[in-house]
């Protein structure tokens, strides 16, 4: 698993190697037809995870075997995922976290809904 440390260089290591991360679970979510997906970089803005990465996907099976694709991902590359290994049986919405990163995969509905990158934008000056 990926953690921040004091250490510059280890920092700016650490840095690297998790954009590495989050760009090619972006790219694994694409070659899976995967649609529309963002990435929101949430450093300094939450405490709890650095990015979100989103996509929608058409289908509760195309969500089931997105999501396998992601698990089988973190294994091969020694990702901690978190939270439960139970069924997940929602066909709109489902979140992997990963800690560093939360991946959303949507049904077109709930992506329009939630409007996850437009309630998570920075926050500009007044």
């Amino acid at each position: 698993m990926l953690r921040k440390t004091e250490n510059n260089s280890n920092a700016n290591q650490d840095a690297d190697s998790l954009l590495n991360q989050i760009t090619a679970l972006g790219e694994l979510l694409k070659e899976h037809n995967g649609q529309d997906v963002s990435v929101l970089d949430l450093r300094g803005i939450s405490n709890w995870t650095d990015f979100f990465v989103i996509a929608t996907v058409s289908s509760k099976i195309h969500m089931d075997g997105v999501e396998r694709y992601i698990k089988d991902y973190c294994h091969e590359n020694k990702i901690e995922l978190f939270g439960s290994s139970r069924k997940n049986t929602d066909d709109e919405w489902r979140l992997i976290d990963l800690g560093f990163a939360v991946i959303h995969l949507m049904n077109n509905r709930a992506r329009q809904f939630y409007e996850l990158e437009r309630l998570w934008r920075p926050v500009t000056g007044a």
